[in-house]
Formats: C-alpha cells, structure tokens, sequence
C-alpha cells in the first residue's frame, strides 16, 4: 500500500455493527475522557487501536443527549497548532484538536475521567486558535 499503512476495514464494519446496536445511552459533561470506537478511518485520519477500534476522546462539547464533539487524543509526541498536551493521571497525553469529529453516544465504552478546568481551557483556546 502507501505511506498511509495497510487498513482493516472488514473488522471495522463488524464492530461498528455492534456499536450501533449497544442498548445504553450514556449521560456526558463536557471536559470528560472517555474510551471510543472512533474506528478505521480514511487516508491520515486518526483511527481507533486493536480489535475494538478504541481511542480516548474529550467530551469537547454535548450537543444533546445523543451526540456530542469529540477530540481525539494520542500519547505520541507531535508539534504544531493543531495539537494542544496536557497532563492526564500521570501521563502526557496530546490532544489533535485538528481532528475534532461528531460523534454519537453509542460509540463511547469507558469513562476514563474528566479533564481540570485548566487542561480543559487549554484544549478549548487551542482549538480556537486553530479555527483563526
């Protein structure tokens, strides 16, 4: 293939059937971290890990009850206006604001925790920035 690495679609579709078919409706707030099936994404978009597709995600904005914006987040060291780290249960974590997506409750597995005020605010002006 090319630079952008082999992809499992076929194992995506599986999950991403089951997900749509989860029966509970989780309650979200704005600043918590949850694990998601974010999924096999197109070309450099950011795609879940291992067999679930799994990635943490920011609640970075509720929309309703159903679906809210998520921004994704990587360990992996980056630079550049569209990433903003921050410090979260001892590690460095990156947040790509760049890849901000809309997503629905159903995708959500786990709640990790919630990010401070401060760490919150840092995602949020970076994201910001980015949009001028």
């Amino acid at each position: 293939m090319d630079r952008i690495g082999k992809k499992d679609f076929d194992g995506w579709i599986e999950v991403k059937k089951a997900v749509h078919c989860r029966g509970a409706t989780p309650t979200i707030e704005k600043g918590e971290i949850w694990w998601s099936s974010v999924g096999e994404n197109v070309g450099t978009e950011i795609c879940g890990k291992g067999k679930t597709f799994n990635r943490p995600v920011i609640i970075f904005r509720k929309l309703d009850k159903y679906s809210f914006w998520a921004i994704p987040l990587t360990s992996k060291l980056h630079e550049g206006s569209w990433y903003v780290p921050f410090e979260f249960d001892g590690r460095k974590e990156i947040a790509v604001v760049s890849q901000i997506e809309y997503m629905s409750v159903f995708r959500l597995n786990r709640k990790i925790g919630q990010l401070s005020n401060l760490d919150y605010q840092k995602v949020y002006d970076g994201f910001y920035r980015l949009l001028l």
